[in-house]
Order: C-alpha cells, then structure tokens, then sequence
C-alpha cells in the first residue's frame, strides 16, 4: 500500500518536477538597469531555474533556440524576431498593447505567442469611471483607424454598467474639432493606449482643453494620470511578476494565447481631483472596488 501510494505522488508531481529547474531566457532589445532589474527579480521568484537575459542581436534564429526554453518577450523587436518563423520555443509577449499587436499581427493569433497585453483592459477603465464619477452616463472616446476595432468590445463592455459611447475619429490632431465635440456632448473622456492619439505631443492639447471644460479624462496609462489626466488602473513591475511566476509553473501549451494581468492597481492625480470638484481617490479603495466590479460581472 505504501509503496502504491509512493508511485501515486510521484505520477502527480511529475509536471511540477519537469517544470522545475528548467531555462527561463528573456529577451529584447535594450539591454539597461531596468531590464536587468526586472530579470534579476524574476530570478529571486523563480530560484530552481536558470533566468537570463540575452540580447536579441546575439540570438540565433527562433528555430534554433534549445526546445524546452522558455522564452519571455520584452519589446517589439522581440517580437519581431520571434515571428521571424513558426520554429522554436513558444514565447510569453510582454509590453505590447493591443493597438501594437494588431498593427503587427491583424486577427492572427500565432499558436507559438502568448500576448499579455500592457494597457488597462476596457472593461476594467469603466468600472472606474462608474466607481470615481457615478453620475458619468456618456463615455467620450477617441479612435484612429489602428485603434477603431476595439469600439465594439467598448460599448459591449459599456451596456451592463449603464454607460454610453460616444465615439469620435480624430485623422487630423491639428483639427480639435472631434476632441471640442466630445467635450461638449459628453461627461467624461476615456483615452485609448492609441500612441498615434496619445503622445507627450499630443498630452498639452488634451489635458489643457479637457481642464478649460472641466472635464475628467480617464487613462489611457499611468503616466498621462501623473501629466494631468484624473486617474487609470495600471499593472506594475510586481504584478507581472506575479502574473508570470503563476504562468511559468504551467507547461507552454496551458498558457493563454492572450491575457490581461489580473492584479493592478489605480493612480489617481489629487490635484485634478480638486480641481473638477471630484472626491480625493484613494488608490486602494478605487483598486478594491473596480476588482468587486469585474468579479461580478
């Protein structure tokens, strides 16, 4: 009987044991402090692997990178150099937006990528709104033509919390007039992570007009939210650490062809808030609501 058991465990921790000290490479193509601290502290959660970093100009191609290795994508052009061909270990993508990622790939979803997407998820943006604002009914929102596939999945997301879109292309940034209009019918802005509409030379128009109009703008990123938007939810270094360590005790083929990180927090621009008349925000309260708000939906 012991020795039944005994063959039992070891059946049901083999997939644990395979995993283990296993080849962790990560790859992109700035090679800085800040991408060897974020290696370094994936190493500290991960001690019985190997966790390295290598540039991408001293890789092989995909095909020839060892099989079992997995690998985590840290840029662009790590991706590019991924999609160079099918061959090779499947890839975790980090830092790629889903405007980035229909730029590159359409509809296409290769089997070989994971994509863990960088900016705040739809659904989660609006039940900010809805907690910060809740006398907020119409959404204003901004769109170029790389980011116009995401209004359905907005406005479907929009209706169960009671909440309208209003959309607004904007081909020409030297034209406020979209931007005027949505000030005007709207009561309240929520930015897109479209670098074409959001960009430091774009930041002074919008923050400056949605300020004249008292007018909050939610997102599109944290960093807007420190430039003078009212607030974002946001992941930061240790939540996707969180996400990955949880990601890389799966084998390759459990991982998600695409995935928003589940843990985050929100930033919230005090000085805006007094400004337009809205309550102080505290980050954890925000944080704590919007979660209850996803889980219940």
């Amino acid at each position: 009987m012991r020795r039944l058991r005994r063959c039992l465990l070891l059946v049901l921790l083999w997939p644990l044991a395979s995993l283990a000290g296993g080849e962790i490479l990560l790859t992109g193509a700035q090679d800085n402090d800040s991408v060897h601290d974020f290696v370094e502290a994936l190493a500290a959660r991960r001690p019985a692997d190997t966790v390295r970093f290598i540039p991408i100009e001293q890789l092989p191609a995909p095909g020839q990178v060892k099989a079992g290795t997995r690998l985590i994508l840290l840029d662009l052009p790590a991706l590019d150099w991924r999609l160079r061909e099918p061959a090779g270990p499947p890839a975790l993508v980090l830092r790629i937006s889903r405007v980035q990622a229909y730029q590159r790939l359409g509809d296409l979803r290769p089997p070989y990528l994971s994509l863990l997407w960088s900016d705040p998820p739809l659904p989660r943006q609006l039940q900010l709104i809805r907690y910060l604002l809740p006398q907020a009914r119409r959404v204003g929102v901004l769109y170029s033509e790389h980011s116009r596939f995401l209004l359905d999945e907005l406005r479907h997301a929009a209706q169960p919390l009671g909440l309208e879109i209003d959309a607004q292309p904007w081909p020409d940034l030297k034209d406020n007039r979209p931007l005027q209009a949505l000030l005007r019918d709207t009561d309240v802005l929520l930015g897109l992570d479209d670098p074409q509409l959001y960009n430091p030379k774009t930041a002074k128009n919008l923050l400056l007009s949605s300020y004249a109009r008292q007018m909050a703008l939610i997102g599109p990123n944290a960093g807007f939210v420190r430039a003078g938007a009212l607030a974002s939810t946001f992941s930061d270094q240790n939540n996707w650490l969180a996400v990955l360590d949880r990601l890389l005790d799966k084998p390759a083929d459990q991982w998600p062809r695409m995935h928003y990180p589940e843990y985050f927090s929100v930033s919230g621009n005090q000085q805006v808030a007094r400004a337009l008349g809205v309550e102080a925000i505290d980050p954890d309260a925000a944080s704590q609501a919007v979660a209850a708000g996803e889980s219940t939906r």
